[in-house]
């Protein structure tokens, strides 16, 4: 910006200079610009500043004299066809009647040569005029311009608007994209045909997406238009999920180290999508140095500085630039421009000098030259439509076509402020501006409000910024049949579409410079599929990442999830870990191995007990079966078997019902079991006691009714332990999720596990007596003893179930129920063979010593 500062000291010190010359009675132009331009007077002019040639040579400064004025290089034809659209658009005006009646419209437009200082001299000439002097005393008065159409830098437009907008004097650029334009405050007469750089960054947002490009690299211009541009795509890239994987600013100068580096950055780069965001003048070093180490297999990201610019459309750049995208200015047309372009003639008159440099630059002949050289002499009679350059090609009217509009504007503004009704004005006290003493800033005010539609359909207004309606086409540089390239259009981004999509691409004419035919891959990471998250690597942008599978009981159904999803609490991630699926509901059933096994061995120890209780029952007569009281042994025999039985319960899925009576018959059935074996013991140690002379009222106080009722009361403090334990906080099903994650254990709770342990404890204390009493008896007379036997029995109980009281701990889920199922097998099994195994085997197999006489004999 100091270059503004400059200025603005420039023209304090000229007004200073100037007031102090009005004494004089005369205000004196203080210098001249060389300027080459084009001239055309009317009641009121319309100035231009357009890029007629790409270089500007500078004289040496030798500091002791005035300073040469600057010339100019390199004819760009495409500009001038820009300006002649201007030219056309005016003249249009003019033969229309409905437009501007009575008023005819003048341009003045010069050559700004693509240099800052260039294109301030012109714009300077354009609102102070180029007469030497003014009659009035106070210089003072409307610039000779209405408004000026230009400049098509961002740069420039920055300089000279911000020095323009003080004057409130319109500026409409055609090809300034500049976001920082869009400040009001700084430019508040500045307006623009062209859409902002942040829509066209957004623009190219929409291809990165389309596409799935994450990983790009980024040129940009050394100049408010790249910087800003840059800037902005930083910003939006980051929103869509991208990443820039350099960013490198083209010099100003071409150095061509610089060039050189990045053309190396490029190629080592794993990024194959390049946005380059820039005008064709920083471009060319870059191509060539591209050309010159052969770099391919890049996508070209084009912006609408060089989408469409014919400087690369060449056969030999067609290996490294075909297949590129690029965002264009909306191509339009103006009916009549070709006819208009081609009746052009040269004209000696020195303020429309450009004409005839175009002329000369187009046939390749000069005006001026000696007589020895007139075979090289132009007559302006030379025919345009034999040329085929820049100049006359309309198929791709996109700078003119905004060119056309901005003229467009300024006449509707115009109309607009002529139809103004006295007293109705928008200005204080309801006035209208005075067409013969027009301010700039009423012009304004109505270019601020201009509407209409152009002959081609699209319309054409100004939001509160000046800004244009964005909407851009997509175009692909493809072969042409004559090897060179050509741009075709192949889709729009309009963000006011109606239908709401933005992009819209024609994918199949589309064309790939790859060798696949398909669009690159250009990301630094793969996309993580469904059941992984990205997990950003260290020091790197975010788009560079690994992808970590989700958690047990997490998903992720989307591509690129950042954080995995816990599951709900009933439900668990499938093996793919890409959706939640109803965890596993885990208990003993009847229909796997396990339940089955254990429901068998149930059964069949049940039988066994059965078979004893048969093989009993049969030989209920005999000694063995009397002895130590028979009655005993069947009950001892039924508990059995309703120990057995109990193992049903624990097998199925709980229930309400199947919880509460697991525990209670399994408690009440092994009380039963343990205190018949208690009664015997007692009994046994009873009739011992009995036969000798000191103990033979011993066996009164163990009769069969004693026995019975021991037993039953034995079993009653069970049964009322079991209803206290029942009726206060009774086990129930539970859905248990803490022994593993991934699965639902269905089991029954204890409910109180002070009654649980009651009864537990019951029987133990019941099963440590009668195994400490069996013991005490194991050496009395082998005819009553049947202590032995409960001894070993007791022996075989105790020790499954203090074996199964950590196992039972240490089991989870349903195999903590197997565990105690199996406790409860082995303990009734071992009480089953331990007592009844012995009789049977003199039953069955020894039948001679179940006889009283052999009893007798064997305690003989």
């Amino acid at each position: 910006m100091w270059i503004t500062l400059h200025v603005c000291l420039y023209l304090t010190f000229n007004f200073i200079y100037v007031s102090s010359m009005s004494s004089s009675g005369f205000c004196r132009l203080q210098g001249h610009f060389k300027l080459n331009g084009m001239y055309q007077d009317g009641d009121l002019i319309i100035g231009g500043l357009f890029a007629f040639h790409l270089i500007t040579v500078f004289p040496e400064l030798s500091f002791s004299q005035e300073p040469e004025q600057p010339y100019c290089q390199r004819f760009y034809m495409s500009s001038f066809q820009q300006a002649q659209a201007m030219v056309f658009a005016i003249n249009e005006i003019n033969t229309k009647s409905r437009l501007l009646p009575n008023i005819t419209l003048g341009y003045h437009l010069y050559d700004n040569c693509v240099k800052l200082g260039v294109a301030f001299r012109a714009a300077t000439a354009l609102v102070s005029g180029t007469e030497e002097s003014l009659s009035d005393f106070n210089c003072t008065g409307s610039p000779p311009v209405i408004g000026i159409v230009g400049d098509p830098g961002s740069t420039h437009c920055i300089a000279i608007s911000s020095v323009l907008g003080l004057f409130r004097i319109p500026m409409v650029s055609y090809y300034a994209t500049c976001s920082c334009l869009s400040d009001r405050k700084k430019y508040p007469s500045f307006f623009r045909t062209i859409p902002s750089d942040a829509f066209q960054v957004r623009a190219m947002m929409q291809i990165l997406r389309h596409f799935g490009w994450t990983w790009v690299g980024l040129l940009y211009s050394d100049d408010d238009y790249g910087i800003y541009a840059a800037q902005s795509f930083h910003q939006e890239v980051q929103l869509i999920g991208g990443c820039v994987a350099f960013s490198e600013i083209l010099p100003l100068d071409n150095n061509r180290r610089d060039i050189q580096h990045i053309v190396q950055v490029i190629q080592t780069s794993t990024a194959k999508v390049v946005v380059v965001i820039s005008t064709e003048a920083y471009m060319l070093a870059l191509i060539d140095e591209i050309m010159l180490q052969n770099v391919t297999g890049r996508q070209w990201i084009a912006s609408e500085a060089w989408a469409t610019s014919p400087v690369f459309h060449t056969q030999r750049l067609l290996p490294f630039l075909a297949g590129t995208l690029g965002i264009a200015i909306r191509r339009g047309e103006i009916q009549g421009l070709w006819d208009f372009l081609l009746r052009l003639r040269p004209v000696k008159n020195p303020r429309n000098n450009i004409v005839k440099i175009f002329w000369e630059n187009l046939f390749g002949c000069r005006f001026d030259i000696t007589d020895h050289e007139k075979e090289n002499m132009c007559t302006g009679q030379e025919d345009l439509s034999s040329t085929n350059t820049a100049y006359t090609d309309v198929s791709q009217l996109r700078a003119s076509y905004n060119v056309y509009k901005a003229v467009y504007a300024l006449a509707h503004a115009l109309h607009d402020l002529m139809q103004c009704e006295e007293g109705r004005g928008p200005f204080s006290e309801n006035t209208c501006a005075d067409i013969s003493n027009l301010q700039p800033w009423q012009l304004v005010h109505y270019l601020q409000n201009v509407n209409f539609t152009t002959g081609f359909g699209d319309r054409v207004s100004f939001d509160k910024n000046g800004d244009a309606l964005a909407i851009y086409d997509v175009m692909n540089w493809q072969p042409s049949s004559d090897g060179s390239i050509i741009v075709r259009t192949v889709g729009v981004v309009d963000e006011g579409a109606a239908t709401g999509k933005v992009l819209t691409l024609n994918e199949d004419a589309l064309y790939w410079n790859f060798d696949t035919r398909k669009p690159p891959q250009s990301v630094c990471s793969e996309s993580c599929s469904p059941g992984t998250r990205r997990a950003r690597r260290k020091g790197l942008p975010v788009c560079c990442f690994d992808c970590l599978p989700c958690a047990d009981g997490e998903i992720s159904n989307t591509t690129d999830t950042i954080e995995c999803t816990m599951c709900p609490d009933d439900f668990w991630s499938n093996p793919d870990k890409d959706q939640c699926v109803p965890k596993e509901v885990e208990y003993l059933s009847y229909e796997e191995p396990l339940g089955i096994s254990l429901a068998t061995a149930s059964l069949l120890c049940t039988c066994f007990c059965s078979v004893v209780v048969v093989i009993f029952a049969h030989h209920r007569h005999t000694p063995v079966v009397r002895a130590n009281n028979s009655e005993l042994s069947f009950l001892l025999l039924l508990s059995l078997k309703l120990c057995f039985l109990c193992v049903l319960l624990f097998i199925g899925r709980p229930q309400l019902w199947t919880c509460q009576l697991r525990h209670a018959v399994f408690g009440i059935s092994f009380v039963l079991c343990v205190s018949s074996i208690l009664v015997k013991t007692m009994v046994v140690i009873a009739v011992f006691k009995s036969s000798r002379p000191e103990g033979k009222s011993a066996m009164k106080w163990f009769g069969a009714a004693q026995q019975r009722g021991t037993v039953l009361v034995l079993t009653a403090i069970q049964v009322v332990i079991c209803a206290v334990w029942l009726s206060t906080a009774s086990p129930k099903p539970h859905r248990n999720s803490q022994y593993t994650s991934s699965k639902i254990v269905f089991e029954c709770t204890v409910g109180s596990v002070a009654g649980f342990s009651m009864l537990l404890g019951y029987i133990g204390i019941l099963a440590a007596v009668s195994f400490m009493l069996a013991f005490l008896a194991r050496n009395l007379p082998d005819n009553f003893n049947e202590a032995k036997f409960i001894t070993f029995s007791m022996l075989i109980f105790c020790a499954v179930w203090i074996t199964f009281v950590p196992a039972y701990v240490s089991s989870p889920g349903k195999y903590a129920v197997a565990v105690e199922i199996f406790a409860i097998l082995a303990s009734s099994f071992g009480l089953l063979v331990a007592i009844f195994a012995p009789k049977c085997y003199i039953i069955i197999l020894h039948p001679e010593r179940n006889t009283k006489r052999a009893l007798m004999r064997r305690s003989s």
